[in-house]
């Protein structure tokens, strides 16, 4: 049996699970602030893998995915150990914002100080205890309030042992995906831990199609480094699309946006996604796609302001595959063309 796994001031034993709290602050009012940390702590050895939710407060289908993960049946018979952080930024969380109370973006603040401000403090806890102690993570996001992400999978270029994840993984959407100054994903490449950043969803909105393919591809992860069986691991039923790059369509003025394609759609040069009207009607803007894709992202707002990202366009790396297994990605499908009944995820 493996060692006692130590995280904070607590060891739990092998084949044990406990909560963690580690200390953040202290508030105005002298309320103590905690990160949470549900530690799953096999019987055999086996890698220490990560997924955290709620870097960005407002960004909640996150932490719906880790309450699914940790109540799946394969974790139960783990093996190496799992560290479950559904909550990284509890200011952001329950003020329903994606910034800390001085309204810094957590994730471009990695890896932090522990001296500096209280992202800087919080950002090298987050490493400190959770990074520092992992092989390999999954970090979970959505779109802000009012847009919404197709279930998406975002990997650094140039790692191929990342890629296999990702494969495994078998998201709707692979894209290979720069990282950017301060965020977790970059220090912790920069520690030797991969990490998988899974788009999907809507701020401050539980989305059941984004939940379900978050929680089977992390299962998939899991069995792909042996830590948990293929036995009762969802299978995916789609073919993923890998796309090396992406852009955004902006709206050509300001008015009211009439949407015409929805997340998943396969879209050509010259096709009309949406319509910008003025609320006369008297002037009307055509948004027209400029090549091939699938759209990735989207605008829920009807209210745009001319150069507002309306579409987000992804080009795959395999035009034909991309275009027969677009149309499998609806944004919203019924879920049970997807995944089994007996599926509990």
């Amino acid at each position: 049996m493996p060692d006692a796994f130590v995280i904070g001031s607590e060891t739990i034993p092998s084949g044990t699970r406990r909560t963690v709290e580690l200390p953040v602050s202290v508030l105005s009012d002298h309320t103590p602030v905690t990160m949470s940390a549900h530690v799953v702590h096999g019987k055999k050895p086996g890698p220490v893998m990560f997924v955290s939710a709620a870097i960005h407060g407002d960004e909640v289908i996150g932490v719906e995915i880790v309450r699914r993960l940790l109540k799946a049946a394969p974790v139960s018979r783990l093996a190496g150990t799992l560290i479950a952080v559904p909550i990284v930024n509890a200011f952001g969380f329950l003020n329903q914002s994606r910034y800390l109370p001085d309204r810094r973006d957590l994730n471009r603040c990695f890896p932090g100080h522990a001296s500096g401000s209280l992202a800087a403090r919080l950002a090298d806890l987050f490493m400190t205890e959770i990074v520092m102690r992992s092989n390999v993570g999954v970090d979970l996001h959505s779109a802000a309030v009012g847009r919404e992400n197709l279930p998406q999978i975002r990997l650094s270029p140039g790692n191929p042992r990342l890629k296999v994840l990702g494969d495994a993984f078998a998201a709707p959407v692979t894209m290979m995906s720069k990282m950017r100054e301060g965020s977790l994903r970059m220090e912790a490449e920069r520690v030797g831990v991969d990490v998988l950043l899974y788009e999907a969803g809507e701020g401050l909105r539980f989305d059941e199609f984004a939940a379900r393919a978050g929680v089977a591809g992390i299962l998939r992860v899991m069995s792909e480094l042996e830590m948990i069986s293929p036995r009762g691991v969802p299978k995916p039923r789609k073919h993923g699309v890998l796309c090396e790059g992406s852009g955004w369509l902006r709206a050509p003025s300001g008015g009211l946006l009439r949407t015409l394609k929805a997340s998943g759609d396969w879209v050509e040069p010259g096709m009309i996604l949406g319509i910008v009207s003025d609320p006369f009607g008297e002037h009307e803007a055509e948004v027209v796609a400029e090549e091939h894709g699938i759209i990735v992202g989207r605008t829920n707002l009807p209210v745009v302001n001319e150069g507002d990202a309306l579409f987000h366009i992804a080009r795959p790396d395999k035009r034909k595959m991309a275009e027969e297994a677009a149309g499998d990605f609806d944004a919203h499908p019924d879920v049970h063309a997807l995944f089994d009944e007996d599926e509990i995820i």
